[in-house]
């Protein structure tokens, strides 16, 4: 088990190598610039000096090279174009924390309704259960995050009253239940689908009619041998899905004002500002590696036929 987890994070070094490659081609084969989108274009000279300062009338190997010896070497992803003065780090420390809570939250309520709607679809087979929870099943999967935000707030922000349109003042707060439903809603809907058609499947096998033979109790049949086996498949499904949620609320955090990364990114893509869109975008591809990885650990505990060794 070591010896995978230790190949594992080994592996993490080239694929955030691909990108990074990948992502500063990218953006640098993009049309226009940091300083194209200003109010008043600025003077020859002043661009030239912005390049300068910056690095960027340097060659393009020779950038690539030093932002890549600078985060490695000592964990320097640069400073911001458009916020003179902070570097990317303290951005990132101050605004991820938002959409780290954001997605949290937003995936508990996803594991809690779409597991158990899973569950009670299975096994209320062809009954209002079932229906149901086909019902939220297919209206998460084809209904966009950014689609449900704005009807909520349309519907009970604007008409209603009920809830504030937007901004942040914690996970306590009545203003996260409007982004946390928006982003919930998909991952609860595919958790759903997948608990629902794993536990259908557990249910016909051999070890569970035997476990009812020896007179275990309904119960203990359901969350011991069922339930256990029938969350394999629904892991991998929420390991992605957590990952998305985490690094894919841009649309939700603007829509609803919430200081997130995911908003912030939004905005440095807008504004070219090349330090801030690399160091989201390792920090994405982060979180996702390592969630895969958190996801393959879990399989040991639920089925005892997984090694590692």
């Amino acid at each position: 088990m070591k010896q995978y987890l230790a190949r594992r994070i080994l592996l993490l070094i080239p694929s955030l190598l691909a990108v990074y490659t990948i992502t500063f081609f990218l953006m640098h084969a993009t049309p226009g610039g940091p300083w194209d989108r200003t109010n008043k274009p600025l003077p020859v000279h002043v661009i030239q000096r912005l390049d300068e300062k910056y690095g960027l009338d340097r060659p393009l190997w020779e950038q690539y090279v030093r932002f890549l010896y600078g985060a490695v070497r000592h964990g320097d992803l640069g400073v911001s174009y458009s916020r003179i003065g902070q570097d990317v780090k303290t951005i990132l420390a101050s605004f991820f924390p938002v959409s780290l809570q954001l997605g949290a939250l937003a995936m508990a309520v996803a594991v809690v309704v779409g597991v158990t709607l899973g569950v009670l679809g299975a096994l209320k087979h062809n009954s209002w259960a079932d229906y149901l929870s086909t019902l939220v099943s297919v209206l998460g999967v084809s209904t966009p995050s950014y689609v449900v935000a704005t009807l909520l707030i349309i519907l009970l922000a604007v008409k209603a009253g009920w809830l504030p349109t937007g901004g942040w003042e914690g996970i306590t707060s009545r203003r996260v239940l409007i982004p946390v439903f928006a982003l919930s809603l998909y991952p609860t809907a595919l958790l759903a689908r997948y608990t629902r058609s794993s536990m259908l499947e557990v249910l016909k096998h051999d070890y569970v009619r035997t476990a009812r033979a020896k007179g275990l109790r309904e119960r203990a049949v359901l969350v011991k041998h069922a339930l256990r086996n029938a969350m394999i498949p629904v892991v991998t499904v929420g390991g992605v899905a957590l990952a998305n949620v985490v690094t894919g609320s841009f649309f939700v955090e603007a829509i609803c004002a919430v200081p997130g990364i995911g908003r912030y990114f939004v905005n440095s893509v807008s504004a070219r500002d090349y330090p801030v869109i690399m160091g989201t975008t390792l920090l994405y591809a982060a979180v996702v590696m390592l969630l895969n990885l958190v996801v393959d650990v879990i399989y040991v505990f639920l089925d005892p036929r997984v090694r590692y060794d």
